[in-house]
């Protein structure tokens, strides 16, 4: 296909389309004349790919450069690629090696260790999980996160890894994990905060509401 009909199918401009080329992030099309390439459907995978990266994983240019890269290196295992562009993903978490960082970090690694999962030392979310419990630490607030990991490795193990698709091309996988992590985190963040709501007013003996309309969607409750 010209670049006019994947700009088309993809939806992104053509302005867009030969920036990335320019930037490395989309490979180029097979050289049919000095002015003109053709483009397949592994050019509209990697456009699905980079929009991803960048509209929902709000990824700048420079991070989706690592996870393209990851994904063009077939020597990498499909695990590391992954893993890739899930590390992308985490926020940077800035601390100090203090005791009180050290006892949090210790914490989160018997909660891994009794949970059986292999993680490595410089995963993000070990870190970020360490940031959390120091301020859950700082709040006084109780801070047992077993009956946590327990619900969430059954809802990876039992769904959501369930709907990557390990065997498609690689640029697929890793969008799917992508969307997966961004959009079900945030559906499973406002589900708990739904059902927290539901059960608040079921101990406190408050009457069910009358059915929601849509003009309705974002007042609180009364």
């Amino acid at each position: 296909m010209r670049m006019s009909e994947l700009s088309a199918k993809s939806g992104v401009p053509i302005a867009t389309i030969k920036y990335y080329l320019r930037e490395g992030l989309l490979p180029q099309g097979r050289q049919l004349a000095a002015t003109r390439a053709e483009y397949d459907e592994s050019h509209l995978r990697r456009l699905r790919l980079i929009r991803a990266l960048l509209e929902v994983g709000r990824l700048p240019v420079a991070a989706i450069k690592q996870v393209v890269a990851a994904v063009d290196d077939e020597s990498l295992p499909l695990h590391t690629m992954l893993g890739t562009a899930h590390y992308a993903l985490s926020p940077a978490v800035e601390h100090e090696h203090t005791e009180e960082w050290a006892s949090a970090l210790q914490a989160v690694d018997r909660l891994i260790a009794a949970r059986g999962w292999h993680i490595t030392p410089g995963a993000p979310a070990r870190a970020e999980l360490a940031q959390t419990v120091v301020r859950m630490r700082h709040l006084g607030l109780p801070v047992d996160l077993h009956p946590y990991a327990e619900a969430v490795d059954r809802l990876v193990k039992e769904v959501e890894m369930d709907k990557i698709p390990f065997d498609a091309p690689r640029d697929t996988a890793v969008e799917a994990l992508v969307l997966g992590t961004v959009l079900y985190g945030r559906a499973l963040d406002a589900l708990r905060r739904l059902a927290q709501e539901s059960e608040s007013a079921r101990r406190l003996g408050v009457s069910p509401p009358p059915a929601p309309d849509a003009s309705a969607a974002t007042a609180p409750p009364a």
